[in-house]
């Protein structure tokens, strides 16, 4: 089933799994869920992103995962580890490239113009995660990029970026999720 441009795919339980971490990366390949973000952000310690770039382009090359759709978490652009990561990530073949903290839309103008510099298939699709109160306020013009599928809000930065504590019900974040749900919506984004 597809509305414009999207396909639509079941994204009820995705699970992050550390870069570094391959006997998590092989697990993954059997749990029952719809996808997967193999993580070069958060979960990798700094002295341990290269190597775990290499493990996971290995881990994104050799395939296995059957139904599961398979992202990427790059490390942000500006940072030392970002751009390799994302020539590593193109190499391997995810069905997307996941970008931490995004604030505006030409973040994902220069992620699409790495990734086609580094030979990105067409369908390779962009997610950007909305956490910070930047992201929140820019996020109509970032659902707006012709190259990005999928909002991923990280609530647990956005929580340490308002001082907020996770309770139920969600209140603190409930701006920053509705908004983003209008905006993804309005642009047939998921």
């Amino acid at each position: 089933m597809s509305e414009g441009s999207l396909t639509l795919r079941p994204r009820r339980s995705v699970l992050y799994m550390p870069g570094i971490n391959t006997r998590a990366m092989e697990k993954a390949k059997t749990l029952d869920c719809d996808g997967v973000i193999l993580d070069l952000e958060d979960a990798v310690a700094p002295d341990d992103k290269e190597r775990a770039r290499q493990l996971v382009a290995e881990a994104v090359g050799a395939g296995g995962f059957g139904h599961r759709e398979v992202a990427i978490r790059v490390n942000r652009l500006d940072t030392r580890w970002g751009r390799a990561d994302v020539a590593a990530a193109v190499a391997a073949g995810p069905d997307a490239i996941l970008l931490p903290k995004v604030e505006s839309a030409d973040e994902l103008t220069e992620l699409a113009h790495l990734m086609d510099e580094a030979g990105a298939a067409a369908d390779m699709a962009i997610w950007a995660m909305i956490e910070t109160p930047r992201g929140v306020f820019a996020v109509p013009e970032i659902a707006a990029h012709d190259r990005l599928a999928v909002l991923v809000m990280g609530t647990s930065d956005l929580a340490k970026e308002l001082n907020a504590r996770h309770v139920p019900g969600r209140e603190p974040f409930l701006y920053a999720l509705e908004r983003s749900v209008m905006a993804a919506r309005a642009h047939g984004r998921a």
